[in-house]
């Protein structure tokens, strides 16, 4: 399965909130995130926070057919919830997901 990880800084202060974020997609909002990702033919993401010098980091992974066209498919949706969760993207990473994605990570060719 293909899969995509990359690492977005969190806005100061805004820590708690992507927390709260993250168990409202987990509890109340469950349903709909998980139809936007099948809509967007990611079968698994997972995200983690990564405390560093220069702040916290959300390192997120995901899984999907097309990871690249699975990001690009986040921007123009006009579905309620995909328009919700830009908004909290914008509020937490400051990233605006109607935007083009910038390009993909290139891997390593150190696995094993």
């Amino acid at each position: 399965m293909p899969a995509i990880a990359f690492a977005v800084p969190v806005l100061p202060g805004k820590v708690e909130e992507h927390r709260q974020l993250d168990e409202e997609l987990m509890g109340s909002r469950r349903e709909e995130y998980e139809e936007s990702r099948r809509r967007l033919g990611i079968r698994r993401e997972s995200a983690w926070h990564q405390e560093t010098p220069d702040g916290t980091f959300a390192v997120v992974y995901i899984e999907a057919d097309d990871p690249g066209a699975a990001m690009a498919g986040m921007g123009p949706s006009e579905e309620p919830f995909d328009r919700w969760f830009r908004e909290r993207m914008r509020d937490t990473f400051g990233l605006d997901l109607s935007q083009p994605p910038p390009p993909l990570v290139q891997t390593l060719d150190a696995s094993f």
